[in-house]
């Protein structure tokens, strides 16, 4: 099945490539939209920590390989992953074969599970580092848009903290912009009104 793609007549953040149709609906469907559902941001969580050291096109063409290998990223049956799982996860070759982040997958679905069954939502949780609403920048060029800042450090280091791993501070900054706790599209991009407009407060 291909991936349909929209001509909005307006122009994009530059670090999409508008040859490639997976990216370029990445961008216009997903990119900066705020997204609420607790497991939904577990996700994208783990998958910016297997992007580490390579691009993102490389997982978004991997993402339905990756969601399959992890049961539909559902931390309770993640969480219940063992040795026959792990090596089943170093042989798939539709995923990043990493173990040490394949571990960090696995050990990041109990965290999330402990702190669900403690009463903590994972949502609320990461959306308090930015007063539950996203932050609106408004960068004129792609080179203005920082690599990482110190809410994406502060978040990085309690993740860590409850016993997350591969969320350094650079990673975490991009999950802040995939998952619209900041809105870094470009203002010369079309979707940077779109996305400002989705804001609201986090229930």
């Amino acid at each position: 099945m291909g991936v349909k793609v929209y001509d909005h007549g307006g122009a994009r953040c530059g670090w999409v490539n508008p040859a490639d149709a997976l990216y370029t609906a990445y961008h216009d469907e997903e990119w900066g939209a705020p997204e609420y559902d607790p497991r939904a941001l577990w996700e994208k969580l783990v998958l910016d920590g297997f992007q580490a050291g390579l691009a993102w096109i490389t997982i978004l063409r991997k993402r339905e390989a990756f969601r399959a290998a992890f049961a539909g990223f559902d931390p309770e049956v993640v969480a219940r992953f063992g040795e026959a799982d792990r090596a089943r996860l170093m042989g798939d070759t539709g995923i990043v074969r990493s173990g040490a982040k394949i571990d960090a997958a696995i050990r990041g679905a109990r965290v999330w599970l402990d702190m669900r069954d403690r009463g903590e939502d994972f949502s609320a949780f990461l959306w308090d580092f930015v007063e539950g609403r996203p932050i609106q920048n408004r960068w004129e060029a792609i080179g203005q848009v920082p690599a990482q800042t110190p809410v994406a450090a502060e978040m990085a280091k309690a993740l860590k903290a409850k016993g997350f791993n591969f969320c350094g501070p650079v990673i975490v900054y991009a999950f802040m912009q995939a998952v619209g706790m900041v809105n870094d599209h470009v203002t010369g991009c079309f979707r940077h009104a779109e996305v400002a407009a989705m804001a609201r407060p986090h229930a």
